[in-house]
C-alpha cells in the first residue's frame, strides 16, 4: 500500500518515505543554500536505489527544490546575478565533462567506489574547515556581543587579496566586492563535474568558496549559489538522461513534491540565524554524512567495487 514502482531503478518503494526525505532535504536547501544532494544521494542509496540512478535522479529534483529556494532568496534581494552568470558558465562546462566521466566509470564498473571515495574526501575537508572557522566566528561574536557588525564577515578573507591580483577583474556591486572572474568560473566548473559524478548541487563547496575565497556576504552567497544550482543541475539532468539513461522521473517527481515545500520553510528559517550559526550547522551535517560514507567504505569492502560492466542502475 502507498508503494510506487520506479522503472529506471527497477524497484518498488514507499511513496511517503520518499516524500519525507524530499521535504527534509528541501528544508536544508532553503536554509543553507545547498541543493541537498550531498545528503539525498547517500540516503537514496541507503534505501536501495542504485548509485547511478540516485545521483542522476537527485540532480533532477534539485532543479525544482533549488528553483523554489532561489526564488525565495531573489525576492529577499539575496542573488548576485552578475557573479552567478560567471559561475554558471563554468558549471555548464564542468557538467558536460562530468556526464562523460560517469559514462566511462560505469563502463569500467568502478562508479560506486569512486563516488563514495570522492564524497569522503570532499565532505571531510570542507566540513572540517567550516566547523573550525565557524567555532572561531561564534567565539568572536560572543566576545563582541552588543556590536552591530557580524564578526563572521568583518575581516576580508586572505585568499580574496590573492585573487584580487589576477586578471579579468570585475566589479560586483551587489556583493560589494571587486575580484577576478577566473576563480568563480573554475569553481563553477569543479561543481559542474561533481554535480554529474555525485548528484549534488555543489552548495557545500560553492557556499564556502563564495564566503572564504571570493569574499561574499553569507546570505548573498546562499542566494547566488541556489541560482547557479538550478541551471547547472538542469544541464546535468538532461545530459544524464540522454547519455547514461539513469534519470528516473518517477523518483525525481516524488522527491520534489516534498522538497519544493520544504525549501520555502528553510528560506524563512534562514532569516532567524546569523551567518556563523548557519555555517556551523551545515558543517556538522556534512561531517556526519562523511563519517557514514567512510564507514561504508571500511566496513563493506566486498561491495566497494562492482566489476560488472555498467553496474549502478539504468538501462
Amino acid at each position: 500500500m502507498f508503494n510506487v514502482y520506479l522503472p529506471i531503478a527497477d524497484m518498488t518503494i514507499n511513496f511517503f518515505l520518499v516524500i519525507g526525505i524530499g521535504g527534509m532535504v528541501g528544508f536544508l536547501s532553503g536554509l543553507f543554500g545547498v541543493g541537498g544532494g550531498f545528503l539525498l544521494t547517500p540516503l537514496m542509496m541507503m534505501i536501495g536505489i542504485p548509485p547511478a540512478v540516485a545521483a542522476a535522479s537527485d540532480s533532477n529534483q534539485i532543479v525544482a527544490s533549488s528553483a523554489s529556494g532561489a526564488y525565495g532568496h531573489w525576492r529577499l534581494g539575496n542573488v548576485d546575478m552578475k557573479l552567478g552568470l560567471i559561475i554558471l558558465a563554468g558549471g555548464v562546462s564542468g557538467g558536460t565533462v562530468g556526464v562523460h566521466l560517469v559514462y566511462y566509470l560505469r563502463a569500467m564498473g568502478n562508479f560506486e567506489f569512486v563516488m563514495k571515495l570522492v564524497y569522503v574526501v570532499m565532505l571531510g575537508t570542507i566540513g572540517g574547515s567550516m566547523f573550525v572557522e565557524s567555532l572561531r566566528a561564534i567565539r568572536k561574536s560572543q566576545a563582541t556581543e552588543g556590536l552591530d557588525a557580524d564578526p563572521g564577515e568583518m575581516k576580508q578573507p586572505g585568499l580574496t587579496r590573492i585573487f584580487n591580483k589576477l586578471p579579468l577583474q570585475m566589479d560586483f556591486p551587489k556583493s560589494h566586492l571587486r575580484t577576478s572572474a577566473i576563480f568563480p568560473f573554475f569553481i563553477g566548473f569543479a561543481v559542474g563535474v561533481l554535480a554529474a559524478l555525485l548528484g549534488v548541487g555543489g552548495g557545500f563547496i560553492m557556499v564556502p568558496a563564495m564566503i572564504y575565497v571570493i569574499g561574499m556576504p553569507t546570505i548573498t552567497a546562499i542566494g547566488t549559489d541556489l541560482f547557479q544550482i538550478v541551471m547547472t543541475s538542469a544541464n546535468v539532468t538532461l545530459q544524464q538522461a540522454i547519455t547514461n539513461r539513469t534519470v528516473d522521473l518517477g523518483l525525481a517527481l516524488t522527491l520534489l513534491m516534498g522538497s519544493v515545500v520544504g525549501a520555502q520553510f528553510g528560506v524563512r528559517a534562514s532569516k532567524y540565524l546569523r551567518g556563523e550559526q548557519i555555517r556551523i550547522l551545515l558543517s556538522i551535517i556534512v561531517l556526519a554524512m562523511m563519517f557514514k560514507l567512510f564507514l561504508d567504505l571500511v566496513l563493506t569492502p566486498d561491495n566497494v567495487v562492482s566489476f560488472a560492466a555498467g553496474a549502478g542502475g539504468g538501462h
